[in-house]
């Protein structure tokens, strides 16, 4: 595939953890966000497009705080994730308030993006070699040319030991692939503390269970073709009708994608990096950041500036 690919980001949460709008806020050498990080590695990448899923209501402090850098370097646009966005036929229980999930999110976007493209969130440093092979796998990996088979899309995996807080617990998915290096299915871990990686096996069966850090997880890095709404769009669906009367249940993407996998729908190529992932999960891990983030100023993997006002 020759097109340039999109950058869709997921950006409508709150960061209720953290206790703020996260995504504007700065922790670069010259007051960059880790979003800007993410734009910047996809620009260079060759990504012709930045998709944000925002809210409504941060759309002022998005033009302004967010894009207003990238205005001349990249395309940028809009879709917005709501309660009320819902396939027809169906509506918001009275009293839901929480959002729909990651998958909702994507799904927001399928009237706008019709080419070949990368989704992530925004609170996340991804680091440039997860661009490089989501650019690279999009242009030609994701081409297929056995008539009726299922698209094939890829994932961007982690080491378990490079993605973790040292100020709380996190949670992750875990990821199973075949020998082939196909994805299997991502199982949702949740409470992984640093100290719980690495351990030393007790021996004891009832004991909690201990992580080596070499497992693969995923961190939302996806690349899909739009073939991927169509059976998301099926899933959502379902989704509604046997949970959407729940009051906080979520339709999450990497279960939407597993859910692909298992039934035969669509094929994940699983592409490791050994690129340290961060992110802001707590507030606390903001000085973290700013020195990792300052060193690879340092390094010369980053320009002092990112996007240099005229």
């Amino acid at each position: 595939m020759s097109s340039a690919p999109t950058l869709l980001v997921l950006a409508a949460g709150m960061g209720s953890r953290y206790g703020g709008l996260k995504q504007v806020d700065p922790v670069g050498p010259s007051g960059e966000t880790i979003l800007d990080y993410a734009v910047f590695d996809a620009i260079r990448e060759g990504f012709g497009r930045v998709v944000f899923v925002i809210r409504k209501e941060f759309e002022e402090a998005f033009r302004t705080q967010v894009a207003a850098k990238y205005a001349d370097k990249v395309k940028v646009d809009y879709v917005f994730q709501a309660l009320d966005a819902l396939p027809p036929g169906f509506a918001v229980p009275e009293g839901r308030e929480k959002p729909w999930g990651t998958g909702h999110a994507v799904w927001c976007a399928r009237d706008a993006v019709t080419e070949p493209f990368a989704v992530i969130g925004a609170d996340d440093f991804f680091g440039r070699d997860a661009f490089r092979q989501l650019a690279l796998f999009l242009r030609e990996g994701a081409a297929t040319e056995i008539e009726d088979a299922a698209p094939n899309f890829a994932m961007i995996g982690y080491r378990l030991a490079n993605t973790l807080s040292e100020n709380g617990a996190v949670s992750r998915g875990v990821c199973a692939t075949g020998g082939d290096g196909y994805l299997e299915k991502v199982v949702e871990h949740t409470g992984i503390r640093r100290e719980e990686v690495a351990a030393t096996a007790t021996g004891d069966a009832d004991a909690e269970k201990k992580y080596t850090g070499e497992e693969t997880v995923s961190m939302n890095c996806w690349a899909f073709t739009p073939e991927f709404f169509t059976g998301l769009n099926e899933q959502f669906e379902a989704f509604l009708e046997a949970r959407g009367a729940e009051m906080k249940s979520e339709f999450y993407l990497p279960e939407a994608v597993s859910e692909q996998v298992a039934e035969g729908l669509a094929t994940v190529e699983v592409r490791t990096t050994s690129a340290s992932w961060f992110g802001v999960t707590y507030r606390e891990d903001k000085p973290r950041v700013q020195v990792a983030l300052a060193e690879l100023v340092a390094g010369g993997d980053y320009p002092a500036q990112l996007f240099p006002v005229a």
